[in-house]
């Protein structure tokens, strides 16, 4: 199926858009930034905690769509290790809500054959967080359709951090040498590594960075940035997103015409 045109698919409903998708060219691994819970709660004159908490269903419709395509990998950015810096009572309610969150998403994930893992420094979080988290990883672990990980108490620069120390250390106890140091050699000390890497990034509420999220990984991602605040997402704008990356062309590095 040829790409259909963006401003076409922008007037199709859930069904066509789902349908003028080409099921034989997704993308292996969809990474998401989960913007705009705050500012959705504020135009409701809620507490952000409130959009956190509505943000949840965005994340369910999101792994939804991505099962019924059959996308293999999807990796959310749901908290960085530069939240910590957020109101306490904030942070609180964050990891009050990923408790309950895991806690109640449990049977969906069983029923959907969606096995959960985890990217960051999840042995910092606290102690109920980290415990329910590990608890959903290993009961999941057997699933065999969606991985959805979540990345938590993440940031790009610190996985990078801890895979330059982790390689330092072998070539300090001579498992390696220094010249023996490629792409591969530091992909492999990644927090991802298993996983293929992202071919699209989302990320929504109309910003447009990386947020230090997966800066190796998105070497050569598509970006798809909407303005839709995250609490508001769902499995329309998630097509959407696949259409788009569906009309881009891929060269990495090369030419239209070497790629015909």
């Amino acid at each position: 199926m040829p790409p259909i045109g963006l401003k076409i698919f922008q007037a199709l409903d859930n069904n066509d858009l789902k349908s003028a998708i080409n099921m034989h060219a997704l993308p292996k691994h969809v990474a998401v930034i989960m913007d705009g819970n705050g500012r959705w709660a504020k135009e409701k004159g809620q507490p952000r905690v409130f959009g956190h908490r509505n943000g949840v269903k965005a994340l369910r419709a999101t792994s939804e769509a991505a099962t019924e395509l059959g996308i293999q990998f999807v990796t959310l950015y749901a908290f960085s290790t530069e939240n910590w810096n957020r109101p306490a009572f904030e942070v609180n309610a964050l990891m009050a809500l990923l408790v309950d969150t895991v806690k109640s998403e449990i049977k969906t994930l069983q029923k959907n054959n969606i096995r959960l893992l985890s990217i960051g420094d999840i042995d910092h979080l606290p102690s109920a967080s980290s415990k329910a988290l590990k608890s959903a990883i290993k009961d999941t672990e057997n699933n065999t359709g969606l991985s959805l990980v979540l990345a938590l108490n993440y940031s790009s620069k610190w996985e990078l951090v801890q895979a330059v120390k982790a390689i330092a250390q072998d070539v300090k106890e001579g498992i390696i040498q220094p010249e023996s140091i490629d792409e591969n050699l530091i992909t492999s000390k990644l927090n991802t590594f298993g996983m293929p890497d992202p071919e699209l990034l989302i990320r929504t509420s109309g910003e447009h960075r990386l947020s230090n999220f997966l800066l190796w990984q998105l070497a050569y991602a598509e970006f798809y940035f909407t303005e839709t605040l995250w609490p508001d997402f769902s499995k329309e704008e998630f097509y959407k997103a696949i259409l788009s990356y569906q009309n881009r062309e891929r060269r990495f590095g090369m030419t239209s015409e070497q790629l015909t």
